[in-house]
């Protein structure tokens, strides 16, 4: 369930308070007593950032705010400081909490409450006596002369979107295979707006996604590739930005097949498609003006029946030869029909997001994402700083034409996989072997599904990639 953040205009006198500050002088005799105040001030000289008083009836608490030099930081540590109150107040099962924003800091109040909407995030679909389990809070009213209804709607907006990411990413394969998962974002299509249209099995065997194909002959279970579009009457771009998501629904490596524990958050490979889903989502929901093409490819990796082997010839979308070196460097496979195919809407720039190597996860862990650009320099200086403003930042890697030697074949055009070094990048060179329109590449590996709660970003799914995009395509309307 989504904690709502709703404008408030009064307090009463058994409501449950979070004082924002970053100034002691911002508090009076007219908000909490004097001994109170004296008590703050006691606990403030002692560098304590949370104070609390326990009323009986309701709960004060007084949350400074720590000076940063970089606005981007201050806003990650107030979201980081609303997700840690949270526990208190889920903890003393408080229903409703009025967020009171002492000295106008609109985009501080607006963090904090994104951070505890976001760390409220709970996926009990599978828990027996969920409702048990349930935390207390369901809505934080904010109070401030500074915020206005359409922040807070806007920012409501993102919040789902994001935790629907999430809800699919957590999914389970026995509940969402490639056709559910082209369901669900029929469902999302209905509730925000936009078109979807989804291949079946024969239509891709059709138009030869050789690729798509190729790694679904392990599955009994039909592969899909999804089209989503947004284009509204107002859209300020002739040409569209296309969002590529990988949709490996789960990857057990295929024939060469993942070891010890490497399978076991396999339900995790599908969250690029999650977030290019969930972020055209939100953009259609908050009616960006911006026209948006969605494309994802969905399938299982599975080593059953007749599926592909190494040393196989697959032919792809657009003709090329590759040789299987390695099944479970499927991703890219998948990807490059994808792209191969976003090449009929004549696109502005084309972003991919996939959960695509463990050398990008390795380079940089949960904290960042690995990403690559070609003809897209601007573009990709542009994301870049929406990475610092929602902070999912992303990390450039080099994209040299000499990584490109590394997957050359001596039997095909090229090969799925470049050896033990510089994978992360071989990865991003072998997708773009299939474009020749402006490109960024993205490799989510590393924070998209985490095994411990990071802060607001809750343990398995974290949503990376929806605030992202949402931002980078709202910095171009505004």
């Amino acid at each position: 369930m989504q904690t709502i953040i709703t404008k408030f205009d009064k307090a009463t006198a058994t409501d449950s308070i979070i004082y924002l500050i970053s100034d002691i002088k911002s508090i009076d005799k007219k908000i909490l007593s004097g001994k109170e105040i004296d008590f703050i001030k006691q606990q403030n000289k002692n560098k304590k950032e949370l104070i609390v008083f326990n009323h009986f009836d309701r709960w004060i608490f007084v949350q400074f705010i720590k000076k940063e030099k970089g606005k981007n930081k201050k806003l990650e540590q107030c979201r980081k400081a609303g997700d840690k109150l949270l526990k208190l107040i889920n903890e003393n099962k408080i229903n409703d909490i009025i967020l009171y924003d002492l000295e106008g800091n609109a985009f501080e109040t607006l963090a904090f409450a994104e951070g505890m909407a976001l760390g409220n995030y709970q996926f009990l679909k599978y828990k027996k006596n969920a409702a048990d389990k349930i935390y207390s809070l369901n809505t934080i009213c904010i109070f401030s002369e500074k915020v206005n209804t359409e922040q807070i709607d806007e920012l409501n907006i993102i919040i789902d979107g994001t935790l629907k990411c999430r809800t699919l990413v957590n999914e389970p394969v026995s509940y969402l295979n490639a056709v559910m998962l082209s369901d669900e974002i029929k469902k999302m299509g209905k509730e925000a707006g936009f078109k979807v249209e989804v291949l079946n099995k024969k239509k891709i065997e059709s138009i030869k996604m050789g690729g798509l194909l190729a790694v679904n002959k392990g599955s009994i279970d039909p592969p899909t590739f999804t089209i989503i579009e947004w284009k509204p009457e107002n859209a300020i771009n002739k040409k569209p930005y296309v969002f590529v998501g990988k949709g490996v629904v789960f990857d057990t490596g295929g024939l060469n097949i993942k070891t010890e524990n490497y399978m076991e958050n396999m339900k995790s490979d599908m969250a690029g498609a999650a977030a290019v889903a969930s972020s055209i989502y939100v953009i259609a929901k908050a009616k960006l003006p911006f026209y948006i093409i969605g494309l994802i490819p969905a399938t299982d990796n599975r080593p059953a029946g007749n599926a592909y082997v190494n040393g196989d010839i697959i032919t792809m979308y657009d003709k090329t030869k590759v040789e299987i070196i390695n099944t479970d460097a499927e991703g890219r496979l998948i990807l490059a029909d994808a792209l191969s195919y976003a090449k009929k809407f004549n696109p502005e720039l084309v972003i991919d997001l996939a959960t695509l190597t463990g050398s990008a996860a390795r380079a940089i862990g949960k904290y960042g994402i690995v990403g690559m650009c070609a003809k897209s320099n601007k573009e990709f200086a542009k994301l870049k700083k929406s990475g610092e403003n929602v902070y999912e930042r992303i990390a450039e890697f080099p994209f040299w034409d000499e990584y490109s030697e590394m997957i050359k074949s001596e039997i095909a055009d090229i090969k799925n996989l470049g050896g033990i070094d510089s994978g992360a990048i071989t990865a991003g060179k072998f997708l773009e072997h299939f474009t020749n329109y402006p490109y960024i590449h993205l490799d989510i590996a590393g924070p998209a599904f985490i095994d411990k709660k990071d802060s607001y970003r809750s343990i398995g799914g974290t949503g990376t990639g929806v605030r992202l995009l949402f931002d980078f395509i709202k910095q171009k309307i505004n």
